[in-house]
């Protein structure tokens, strides 16, 4: 192991994280990921080279290496915009002149059409807590929340108590790159979270304090995993399969508006897209389904 390389390749990693949280004010998952892509990548230095004297023929090896691990062209994908990322860092900061990756292109992806949860699928699941309870009245308050906005999981675990105003029924959500955006929560989950925070968060906070709105049965914030094992679970009581992840709400959620008219600049706003072009992606999901009402209802279907 070459010490000196390893303490090189740390300090700038360590650097090129604070960059990212303070300057570009990134969220601590997107910081995750790059940490995730960029530890790979170390690993398969071995710690014998240093970021800056990376060549072109060593991230080639590196790609060969990631396609025959049988990873698909979307995570390769991420694992070079996460390297590209570091070395414009590196030359921002005139640590090189030239990035290795300049000339590296990205693999072809195909179109990655998001599944949603048909409607009926989504009042079965909304119907499977049980609602006589703390931790069942919070997880259908929070499948609510999250099906009524929109909103990424992050987004909803993050929700504090003071970016919720009930009587207008908004909330106000921090998204991706520190973005805000005032959503409408519709009358449903605005009378849901009403009586989560009336009657059920103090039994869930006990004696502890928290500024967060959907808290743990320790009386912490919930974590992403917690919230996908209670989707996972509900879904499996409602007979529902596969079984959806969280995100699927999300896709529900603007899958079922864009096929009630919405308007996709609406949705757009409301998903927290910065390029429309992200939120097209479930217009195709609407025409399969327009498709689909058409073969079974259309004589000539």
């Amino acid at each position: 192991m070459n010490e000196a390389s390893k303490s090189s390749n740390d300090n700038i990693v360590a650097a090129f994280f604070n960059f990212l949280k303070l300057e570009k004010g990134l969220s601590d998952n997107t910081i995750a990921s790059y940490s995730s892509d960029i530890k790979q990548f170390i690993v398969f230095l071995k710690n014998s080279v240093e970021f800056t004297r990376v060549t072109p023929d060593i991230i080639n090896d590196y790609l060969v290496k990631l396609n025959r691990q049988g990873l698909t062209a979307k995570s390769i994908s991420r694992k070079i915009s996460s390297l590209k990322q570091l070395y414009v860092y590196l030359m921002k900061n005139k640590l090189i002149q030239e990035s290795p990756l300049s000339n590296i292109m990205m693999p072809k992806q195909g179109t990655s059409i998001p599944k949603p949860l048909s409607e009926n699928k989504i009042t079965k699941l909304l119907n499977s807590p049980d609602e006589s309870t703390a931790i069942g009245f919070r997880d259908k308050t929070m499948i609510e929340l999250m099906y009524s906005c929109g909103l990424r999981v992050s987004e909803l675990i993050g929700v504090k108590l003071m970016e919720v105003n009930l009587n207008q029924g908004t909330l106000l959500i921090t998204g991706k790159g520190q973005k805000q955006r005032l959503i409408p929560m519709g009358e449903y989950a605005t009378d849901y979270l009403s009586n989560y925070l009336t009657r059920f968060r103090k039994l869930l906070l006990k004696v502890k304090k928290s500024n967060y709105v959907f808290l743990s049965n320790r009386g912490t914030n919930m974590t992403r995993q917690t919230f996908w094992y209670s989707i996972k679970k509900y879904a499996q009581k409602a007979d529902i399969y596969p079984l959806p992840s969280p995100h699927m709400l999300r896709h529900s959620f603007a899958t079922h508006l864009l096929n009630h008219g919405a308007d996709l600049r609406v949705v757009q706003m409301l998903l927290g897209h910065s390029n429309i072009s992200t939120t097209q992606i479930y217009t195709l999901v609407a025409k399969e389904k327009l498709k689909e009402i058409h073969q079974k209802h259309h004589p000539r279907g």
